[in-house]
């Protein structure tokens, strides 16, 4: 006869019942289909690779802005520059969120003066990240012109920002949390909904 099952205690049964109440929305080849979309979008909306920086902004975004660039130089038949933007001290919402420490910010060697730059992030929410990674901008330098590029587009603005490429459409309620688990942090490809 096998042992009887201990009861779980109060913080297990919570995350179980987290994890019944989340679903999975994009899958890996979900997402990987969803970057190569976005990164046609932007070839076609740039004219070719040429004048075209990709800026990451921490944690997710940075990930999803090397696979985009990736995509882009082997799409585009040439090297596309790859950097990430950490936009943490340039938050208006700092006394409302626990700080998280500061990424470093690495900007590709030729700079973004004059170029077109694309950010990208994995969920848009608010719009204050972008708000707060347009004035990080404005610190470093003057590119032509600026675009966003995002994973997930979940809704609830509180500011006029609108993405300019997106992988998904996902409506959601603010209570919901949508989750972007991505292999080279979390171990898998995928993007989860859920209470």
């Amino acid at each position: 006869m096998g042992s009887p099952q201990q009861p779980l205690t109060a913080s297990e049964r919570r995350r179980r019942e987290r994890r019944m109440s989340t679903r999975t929305v994009l899958h890996a080849a979900d997402i990987h289909r969803a970057l190569t979309r976005i990164s046609h979008e932007i070839l076609e909306s740039n004219k070719g690779p040429e004048g075209l920086v990709i800026l990451g902004i921490p944690t997710r975004g940075v990930t999803l802005a090397r696979r985009v660039a990736t995509l882009l130089s082997e799409i585009g038949g040439s090297p596309v520059p790859v950097g990430a933007l950490d936009v943490t001290m340039y938050r208006d919402d700092l006394h409302r969120h626990p700080t998280r420490a500061p990424h470093p910010t690495e900007m590709p060697a030729g700079g973004i003066d004059g170029k077109t730059v694309v950010l990208v992030d994995d969920v848009l929410f608010s719009g204050r990240t972008i708000r707060a990674a347009l004035d990080a901008i404005n610190d470093i330098g003057r590119p032509s012109v600026v675009r966003l590029a995002t994973l997930v587009d979940r809704g609830h603005r509180d500011l006029p920002i609108r993405p300019d490429f997106v992988g998904k459409n996902l409506p959601s309620s603010r209570e919901e949390r949508v989750n972007v688990h991505l292999a080279e942090i979390d171990g898998a490809d995928e993007v989860t909904i859920g209470s």
